[in-house]
């Protein structure tokens, strides 16, 4: 792997290289998606970094958990008899020794060579704590709205980066450095799911951690038909007023708020989301703390690119 200057920015070039990847292992989170986390599970197996795989399986009823062990007897198997959410994903971490890890949900999967390239910026880059790939919409192929907010961020980080700084990230679609990750806690167990990673982003830029978007690394997206969108709604709404209130100065979180109020729906999902938001009040009194100015300066600067996204709203 080398590094280049180009136009002012380093750029990470991968050397072709063929056999296992040991440096970066790979950690699935799934729930009641047998089917498709098989399929998830058999473009992991054909990557050329052969990456060793952890699944977690949040409380399956479908089988998945019998299904993995007789197709994937080389996948490490973590079953929860509950739907543990995000939570999941630290379990998985918890295996492990390898120095990276990538996250893939079950409709999700990582372009060969994504993999390698990552753990070659993050090995050339000690303070990166998390590279996010390209996003390609499955089956038409097209880049989701996403990427461009990506591509476009307004993030200013240190000048050895890779790739534009981000102020958050999507798990999903996402290489961490394990010790970083560990450092933080991992991902919230209130916030369960649904925007669990901007908490952990502020957290890991409070200690100094980078992130950026690394345009050379890929990762499709198929979108399950097997989920809830109002309860992805409602606990996003909570979760960013969660997240807000957790770790946003005064001024900043009202405003935030503001905006999410009167752009929200007015109807029975966002009022089941403001209720439970109200309810974790005490929880988020007592665990409150303001991101120092480094960090709150990330946020303060998506906070404009997040008004007008078209990628970002809270609809069912």
């Amino acid at each position: 792997m080398t590094a280049t200057e180009h136009r002012g920015r380093t750029q990470v070039q991968g050397h072709p290289a063929v056999g296992p990847e040991p440096r970066v292992a790979v950690v699935v989170i799934t729930h009641q998606r047998r089917a498709e986390l098989l399929l998830a599970l058999t473009r992991l197996r054909d990557l050329p970094e052969q990456p060793h795989v952890v699944v977690v399986d949040n409380g399956s009823t479908d089988g998945t958990a019998v299904a993995v062990r007789e197709r994937f007897p080389d996948v490490e198997l973590i079953v929860s008899p509950a739907n543990l959410g995000a939570v999941g994903r630290n379990l998985g971490v918890a295996r492990l020794d390898t120095p990276f890890v990538a996250f893939c949900d079950d409709d999700t999967w990582w372009e060969p060579g994504s993999l390698r390239l990552a753990a070659d910026a993050l090995a050339a880059h000690p303070r990166l704590a998390v590279v996010t790939a390209r996003i390609v919409v499955e089956p038409s192929g097209v880049e989701d709205p996403i990427v461009a907010e990506l591509r476009d961020s307004p993030v200013r980080g240190a000048d050895w980066l890779p790739g534009p700084a981000l102020g958050s990230f999507l798990a999903g679609a996402s290489v961490l450095r394990r010790e970083a990750f560990e450092q933080v806690g991992g991902f919230s167990g209130r916030l369960w799911l649904g925007g669990e990673e901007e908490l952990m982003a502020g957290d890991l830029a409070a200690r100094g951690w980078e992130l950026c978007y690394l345009p050379q690394l890929t990762v499709h997206h198929q979108a399950s038909r097997a989920r809830d969108p109002h309860l992805r709604r409602r606990d996003g709404i909570r979760n960013t007023l969660w997240t807000t209130w957790l770790r946003r100065p005064l001024r900043p979180a009202l405003r935030r708020t503001a905006h999410l109020l009167r752009t929200v729906p007015r109807d029975r999902v966002t009022a089941s989301a403001l209720v439970e938001a109200v309810r974790g009040l005490p929880w988020v009194v007592r665990e409150r703390r303001v991101l120092p100015p480094q960090a709150e300066a990330r946020f303060a600067a998506l906070d404009r690119a997040q008004r007008r996204s078209t990628a970002r709203r809270y609809v069912s």
